[in-house]
């Protein structure tokens, strides 16, 4: 299904052509003056030198072949030069009824594409803090959006699991004579404690060192105790994720793509782009068009050891013989931007990843408190995952028993968790993602204003309306959007028409926040349409009728989006 841009358009465009004027570049665009036109061109401005006439002339001509299109109830020429268009009702309706009724809204897929998404990235043996957050956010947003677009997609966590952490860990565990498996709660105190000292006590640290040697060189008792680690930590991250609902299909870290380094190097090295310089391995990642100095990309440490990069790439090898992808995204934190610039160049150059492959980096801000710094637990510590989920949830729950809501006291607890979740994803995702932003709980769960509960709240109120309808005896079947009868219910109509081309936009520019710009202007533009319209007691049924296949096309919408974004409404609130 064709977006409704590029039908109005075409048919300009027609106009344009009948006049005798070449048409490449005539577009038709959302109108920057909505008191004066839905729609505008601005195509005779730049024709006027190429025809040597006046653009008022040009758009006069043109004005006077499409005065009788179907799509236009109105088509005037505006001095100097411009050509307002208001699209008709008629037209807008039947377009939404099209809409309604295909597949995804009319998303057509033209090459689906095999995509990577490399997000979340923790340590094991470490519990999620708010730092965490992000992260799983933004990336499982980016790729639902992904697979909605018709994507073959991977969530890849990428965890931490194969470096200097675990020998701190195991050489805390020999320091303190532990001869079992430690539990998660004494790993949550075993790594800060080793890592504290390892700044201050050279030997405790040279030993770790070794350990995490000898374990990425297969000791068999080192190893057994990753395994062990591995486990529960896995466990327990599969067990924060859930409560953001946020999954991942490939469950791999840096242990996985250990085995690919070596011959990696080697290839690096024989193909001539590896080279010493003081003692190390870089990769010259210098091109010509640089602004500002580019760093070499270190391979290898003076005395041998790989670093983030080398991880990194090797990882790349491993994901092209496993997935062959199209394109592989990594939401990470911005201050890692020119890390990722030199691993993006480095496989480029190397020949790791072939030239076709997308390689993008979608870096975030820092999520702050009041104060404008890193937010922390009212003692002045990191925050854990959980008890910020527990905040928030605690602080929903509160704000329903406050509104007096007869909801039966087993169900509200259900509802609070799920009014959380929206109230901690929409906060973050309404934000353009390589902005900080500040985290306000008492914002963010509000039910008004540009906030996840009050989306919630919209979704939930046309949930209503359709029980009513249906417990009335009213029939969903064959229901038919109708012209509008006034401007709330057109500005109604014309949101939801632009739907699909959001969602393009939002993927091309890996911009989530725009979905959530989409769906407060909808919640927004149903909520006058409702305090506007008698829907329910609408004594004429096809309006009525008419009615009810336009909110049933919003909530579908508004369902659609917030599953991208990785939330759902309630049946009652």
């Amino acid at each position: 299904m064709r977006a409704l841009l590029d039908i109005l358009s075409d048919e300009v465009r027609k106009g344009f052509r009948e006049a005798g004027y070449d048409d490449a570049k005539i577009t038709v665009t959302v109108s920057n003056r909505p008191d004066l036109c839905e729609y505008q061109c601005n195509g005779a401005m730049a024709l006027a030198k190429e025809a040597h006439k006046a653009p008022f002339v040009i758009a006069e001509e043109v004005v006077g072949k499409i005065s009788g299109s179907e799509c236009f109830s109105k088509a005037e020429c505006v001095k100097p030069g411009f050509i307002n268009l208001h699209i008709s009702d008629a037209f807008l309706a039947s377009y939404l009824s099209e809409e309604a009724e295909a597949d995804k809204f009319g998303l057509e897929t033209e090459k689906p594409e095999k995509v990577v998404v490399d997000y979340g990235g923790p340590n094991v043996a470490k519990p999620l803090h708010i730092g965490h957050l992000r992260a799983a956010i933004i990336g499982e947003a980016v790729k639902r959006l992904s697979k909605y677009i018709g994507n073959d997609t991977l969530g890849d966590i990428h965890m931490g699991d194969w470096g200097l952490q675990m020998g701190l860990i195991i050489a805390e565990m020999q320091a303190r004579g532990m001869e079992r498996m430690p539990t998660l709660d004494e790993l949550s105190e075993i790594y800060p404690a080793a890592s504290e000292k390892s700044k201050n006590d050279e030997a405790f640290k040279n030993t770790a060192m070794d350990i995490t040697y000898q374990l990425q060189h297969g000791n068999g008792k080192y190893l057994e105790i990753w395994r062990h680690i591995m486990d529960i930590s896995v466990a327990d991250l599969k067990h924060n994720y859930d409560k953001l609902n946020v999954s991942f299909e490939v469950w791999k870290g840096e242990s996985d793509a250990d085995p690919y380094i070596t011959p990696m190097v080697e290839k690096m090295k024989q193909d001539g782009y590896a080279y010493e310089s003081q003692g190390a391995l870089v990769v010259d990642v210098t091109r010509d068009t640089d602004a500002k100095e580019m760093p070499p990309c270190m391979i290898l440490k003076s005395d041998g050891a790989s670093l983030y990069t080398t991880t990194d790439l090797a990882t790349l090898v491993q994901r092209q013989e496993d997935y062959s992808p199209d394109a592989v995204i990594y939401v990470v934190d911005k201050r890692q931007e020119l890390h990722f610039e030199q691993v993006f160049r480095a496989a480029g150059k190397c020949g790791i990843v072939p030239e076709k492959v997308r390689l993008s980096f979608l870096g975030f801000g820092t999520m702050n408190g009041s104060d404008g710094k890193p937010f922390k637990t009212r003692s002045g510590g990191v925050m854990r995952l959980e008890m910020l989920l527990d905040e928030v949830y605690e602080k929903c729950l509160e704000r329903m028993k406050q509104s007096g809501s007869d909801i039966p006291e087993e169900e509200v607890n259900e509802i609070a968790e799920k009014i959380a979740l929206a109230a901690i994803k929409y906060g973050d995702l309404s934000n353009e993602a390589r902005k900080d932003y500040v985290f306000d709980i008492d914002k963010f769960t509000s039910f008004e204003g540009n906030t996840g509960p009050y989306i919630l709240y919209t979704m939930v109120r046309i949930k209503s309306i359709m029980r009513k309808y249906r417990e009335s005896g009213g029939d969903t079947s064959g229901l038919r959007i109708l012209p509008p009868t006034n401007e709330t219910e057109k500005a109604l109509m014309m949101t939801l028409a632009g739907f699909v081309p959001m969602l393009c936009g939002a993927w091309k520019d890996l911009a989530p926040h725009r979905i959530c710009a989409y769906i407060y202007q909808a919640a927004n533009d149903f909520n006058k349409f409702y305090h506007e319209t008698k829907i329910l007691t609408e004594e004429d049924d096809d309006r009525k009728r008419g009615y009810v296949a336009l909110i049933m096309l919003t909530l579908r919408i508004l369902e659609t989006a917030v599953d991208i974004l990785g939330f759902e409404a309630p049946d009652m609130m």
